[in-house]
């Protein structure tokens, strides 16, 4: 089990009056003071370097012992070809002039410059390119009470319609971040509750709601309608969700990970075995052929669709990566943008590492020790970047450049371990929700690239089969 983990099933007592969801905090962020920090406003400050005074020089003597003769005690006339060399190297060294360090006269011309010569130097004159600022506290904070504190499950998702879905006890609630609007979807009976795991279709239209009862279910909030509820697939609850177009992936504490086609009655198709204990992450590759898993079990697996069984009777299908190299449990998993098979994943309390991946190779390509649990990874869509979110002790979210993790930011403000994070579709926005109640949304990312026509896809006829099933 990770350090820190919080059990679902025990109440909180709260003696304060309940607060509204979703609703502007009232708690202000520290500012520092803007005051002088100089103790003595009149001492005098000097620089920083040290500037000889020219006066103190004294240019005729140099110009004399340069130009001038020097006359041995012994001889008083000097040779010839010492005199030549005198005039040669006056010459040459002073160009004639009758001072040095003269500045009086501008630098001659450069001889023979050629046009191509000229653009060249423009183009390394160019400026370099400006860093982007970070801004180091939240662009806005909303209350989120009830929010559920353990680390193993999943309460928060950005769907592609631009609208929050956040899970808080055994209620749904989906913020508009268009219009700043905020509407209850669903709230579960008891006996179901609390949620468990929330995740948007592709479509950004429908979402997917995993239980504590192991139940998952599916909802329009166009029509805020149940379509259906999938029992039986799960022994116990229902920690995880992942899309990969009509196909819903389920990970659950009964260590089981199953492909269930939405559209059609026999939703099962495939059952994907190898955790031993509850399924905490899940995450499919951008081409959809590769899905990571993570476990309370400390273990990372890599499934490929290429390697699924066509057989009905073979039911379980064989990983093609199982990598141990995590010492806690393996939660946060994020898919690298701008390369296929790059797989970031962070572990737990215990062990408190990034690792970076070659999924077709199953090498670890960079480990990097962040001293603290790792609960949330999101890479940057325009930049190379990583975002961590992490718990005791500073609860900051980390901003890193890639390759190099270097660290380029560190977000503070949460109070407690930040358990969720979710990126906007445009990929500037992240939010983060914490053990504190507060969910927070932070401009992190910057401005996106400009973006270039295409097509709309159409995901509207994944539930269209959806109406017909009893």
């Amino acid at each position: 089990m990770d350090a820190g983990s919080h059990s679902i099933s025990s109440e909180k007592s709260r003696a304060a009056a309940p607060r509204p969801p979703l609703q502007e905090a009232v708690s202000r962020p520290y500012m520092p003071s803007l005051g002088s920090g100089c103790r003595n406003p009149s001492a005098k400050c000097y620089g920083d370097r040290f500037i000889p005074d020219r006066s103190a020089m004294d240019m005729d003597m140099a110009h004399y012992l340069l130009t001038e003769p020097r006359k041995d005690k012994e001889n008083a006339a000097a040779s010839p070809s010492k005199e030549a060399y005198r005039r040669l190297l006056a010459e040459k060294l002073l160009n004639n002039r009758t001072r040095i360090l003269s500045f009086r006269n501008k630098p001659p011309e450069p001889e023979n410059v050629s046009f191509a010569d000229a653009a060249s130097s423009n183009l390394q004159a160019k400026p370099a390119k400006q860093r982007r600022h970070i801004p180091q506290s939240a662009e806005r904070t909303l209350d989120a009470p009830e929010l559920v504190d353990d680390y193993y499950l999943n309460l928060l998702d950005w769907g592609s319609n631009n609208v929050l879905s956040i899970a808080l006890g055994d209620t749904l609630y989906l913020w508009d971040a268009s219009s700043g609007s905020t509407s209850e979807l669903v709230t579960i009976d008891e006996d179901s509750g609390p949620i468990t795991s929330v995740s948007w279709a592709p479509d950004g239209r429908h979402i997917a709601v995993g239980l504590n009862s192991s139940d998952v279910q599916l909802w329009d909030t166009s029509s805020n309608r149940l379509l259906r509820t999938l029992r039986g697939v799960h022994e116990a609850r229902v920690g995880s969700l992942a899309w990969n177009n009509s196909i819903l992936t389920t990970g659950g504490m009964d260590g089981k990970i199953v492909n269930n086609d939405v559209r059609i009655r026999d939703h099962v198709v495939q059952t994907y075995e190898g955790h031993s204990q509850e399924v905490c992450g899940l995450k499919w590759s951008v081409s959809g052929q590769q899905l990571a898993s993570g476990g309370n079990d400390n273990l990372l697996h890599i499934w490929d669709v290429s390697m699924a069984s066509s057989m009905p009777s073979a039911g379980r299908n064989q990983w093609l990566h199982r990598l141990e190299d995590h010492m806690a449990a393996v939660k946060a998993l994020a898919w690298c943008p701008f390369q296929s098979n790059l797989l970031a994943t962070g572990g737990g309390g215990s062990d408190r590492c990034i690792k970076f991946w070659n999924t077709h190779t199953g090498a670890c390509l960079n480990s990097v020790d962040t001293g603290s649990q790792v609960c949330a990874l999101l890479w940057n869509k325009n930049e190379r970047e990583l975002l961590s979110s992490h718990g005791f002790t500073q609860n900051q979210l980390t901003l890193w450049k890639y390759p190099s993790m270097v660290k380029m930011a560190e977000l503070t403000g949460h109070t407690s371990r930040v358990l969720f994070m979710a990126q906007s579709p445009d990929g500037c926005t992240v939010a983060s929700a914490a053990a504190d109640e507060t969910l927070r949304f932070w401009n992190v990312f910057g401005a996106p690239e400009t973006p270039k026509p295409a097509a709309k896809a159409s995901h509207t006829g994944m539930f269209n089969s959806l109406n017909h099933i009893r």
